[in-house]
């Protein structure tokens, strides 16, 4: 018999049997790389020059550390990563909280901000560039565009959801629109804003490694575009691992912060 758990809608999982569950694709996926790479170079289904086997990646793992400098760019990639971020919740965070509030602000920004989540971000990349330079600042701009488009929705949103009944208790109490922003909108939205703000950062990263493909400087991007060009190509696996490891560390480390601030709000964080 099928423990009870497993087909059950929208029922709970074992902390165990989700572990299990989690790894079963991981391992799937391994065990596909294995069979098309099996064998000698020649008798592959896919040969190493587009798909090395999983032994030649691991092997590759010294010199992408000595003779690529994988650190050294890796905190690059971070840095522009946090400068992007930053300067997106700077503009964003204030704006989001205006929008939702007042409703002639909605109207002056929402009709761009709606455009703007159309247009695709990358081909905004040569018009930065001829505006920016080919700069660090063109990076750090890029970046905080690609957050900005998804972070300002998030915030529009976390401050829609806080209920009327809030703002109809504080009205009682005698309180003025700007302390009905501080202290009733801002601090009961202030969870799904910090949730919207971990999810908007992880978008950054796929808009890294193409800005760092794009002008081929220093980064973990710029090393994918390098060992594309001239190889290993082994190392460009092993790049795309290691900023899938920094990207899920951040997210632990953006949902620990939660629940430290948001202990009551703990399930969601």
């Amino acid at each position: 018999m099928f423990p009870q758990w497993l087909l059950q809608i929208r029922g709970s999982v074992p902390r165990t049997a989700s572990i299990v569950l989690g790894l079963v694709p991981v391992f799937a996926l391994i065990a596909l790389w294995w069979f098309i790479t099996r064998g000698a170079p020649e008798e592959r289904i896919k040969g190493p020059s587009s798909l090395p086997s999983l032994v030649e990646v691991l092997n590759s793992v010294s010199e992408l550390f000595t003779s690529r400098d994988v650190v050294h760019n890796a905190i690059v990639s971070l840095r522009r990563v946090a400068l992007g971020y930053l300067l997106a919740v700077a503009i964003c965070l204030p704006l989001g909280i205006l929008m939702a509030s007042f409703g002639s602000i909605r109207a002056l920004f929402a009709p761009s901000a709606t455009a703007c989540a159309y247009i695709p971000i990358v081909a905004l990349a040569p018009i930065m560039m001829l505006l920016l330079g080919i700069g660090e600042r063109h990076k750090v701009v890029f970046l905080a565009l690609a957050f900005g488009i998804y972070l300002l929705p998030q915030i529009v949103a976390a401050i829609d959801s806080v209920g009327d009944v809030y703002l109809r208790t504080a009205y009682t109490l005698g309180a003025n629109r700007l302390q009905i922003i501080r202290r009733v909108l801002i601090p009961v939205a202030l969870p799904s804003i910090w949730q919207g703000m971990r999810l908007a950062f992880g978008v950054g990263w796929t808009y890294l490694v193409f800005v760092e493909m794009f002008l081929i400087e220093d980064g973990l991007g710029a090393l994918i575009g390098i060992s594309q060009r001239r190889g290993p190509r082994e190392h460009i696996y092993l790049i795309i691992v290691l900023i899938t490891l920094i990207a899920w560390v951040s997210d632990l480390i953006w949902g620990r912060l939660g629940q430290l601030l948001f202990p009551y709000q703990r399930k969601s964080a």
